[in-house]
């Protein structure tokens, strides 16, 4: 396989990198800053494409890309990925689910906690040598608070499943109730926001869920509300958010993602309620490397003509 072609559109493991480069002959799209004229040159040898969470696939590179088979994603999103595109011209679209599952819902526990306990601005405070002089001021628990989640799909299951070791009342929305499902369903967002302490965003990045969470859900979770982003920064209205969180509007918030990473509103660097992480929700090596591995897998799998492994298109 060391004579096909796969362009690799941005660094996102040195593993991948290096075990791509063994079995494949690997373009690496982020060393040729003429990309029309490299596509150009190099179209007719790439046959696969390798993208991640920041860039993926849209048209315009698949439109370029005349023998292109298969996009596989260093992702479980799929949302740079035009997977319209992909399925009328034939090319198969592959993710990595599952594997990274619970290092997201772990995440989204531990923002949780960190904004409710104040876990950085105490340690800010430990370190400052403001303990010297007195206490820190008391927090909110996490026990006992009814967590509600937008989207109960495998990540969204996984946080709700930690949630009740902390005797936290369940309720999710999504586009349709769960068959089997124990926990309590809303139909309606702004219910369930309502309803809830806590609202942690897990659901995927579509047409329809970009900027769910709007400044009516918002005002709906409220002042004491805190909000949990471990989805994608878009399901957001950043302004809305910042806005609500520097008029208190909103309790806090707890944020993986942002619209424009790595780009941050620098109106949440003071704000004490905010936890801000750099979109670390898979971020362990055991993790991503099972993600380069199935990555792998599935080129290999593909063009040993075999069943992909993870299989979207």
């Amino acid at each position: 396989m060391e004579s096909i072609g796969v362009l690799m559109t941005c660094p996102m493991n040195a593993y991948l990198e290096k075990e791509l480069e063994k079995r494949f002959n690997l373009y690496k799209f982020w060393q040729f800053p003429q990309r029309t004229q490299f596509l150009t040159e190099n179209c007719n040898s790439i046959r696969a494409v390798v993208g991640n969470a920041k860039a993926g696939a849209d048209a315009t590179l698949i439109d370029a890309l005349p023998k292109l088979e298969i996009v596989s994603s260093f992702s479980v999103g799929l949302d740079k990925i035009d997977l319209k595109r992909c399925k009328e011209k034939g090319i198969r679209v592959t993710n990595t689910p599952d594997v990274l599952t619970e290092d997201v819902a772990d995440l989204a526990i531990g923002l949780i906690i960190a904004v409710l306990r104040r876990l950085c601005e105490c340690d800010r405070y430990v370190r400052s040598g403001k303990w010297k002089i007195g206490d820190y001021k008391l927090t909110t628990k996490f026990s006992g608070k009814s967590v509600g989640i937008l989207g109960l799909g495998r990540i969204g299951l996984a946080i709700a499943k930690r949630a009740e070791a902390f005797n936290c009342p369940i309720s999710y929305y999504s586009r349709t109730e769960k068959e089997g499902s124990k926990y309590k369903y809303y139909s309606n967002l702004l219910e369930l926001a309502s309803n809830s302490d806590i609202l942690v965003v897990a659901c995927a990045l579509t047409k329809e869920t970009h900027h769910i969470i709007n400044r009516e859900v918002i005002d709906a979770l409220g002042p004491k509300g805190v909000l949990i982003n471990i989805g994608r920064g878009s399901h957001v209205d950043e302004p809305e958010l910042v806005a609500a969180l520097v008029e208190g509007r909103l309790g806090g918030a707890g944020l993986d993602v942002f619209e424009n990473e790595p780009e941050v509103p620098q109106e949440l660097f003071t704000l004490e309620n905010v936890v801000l992480v750099p979109h670390i929700g898979s971020g362990t090596v055991e993790t991503r490397t099972e993600m380069a591995n199935l990555v792998l897998g599935n080129l290999e799998a593909h063009f040993s003509n075999k069943p992909l492994l993870t299989p979207v298109v």
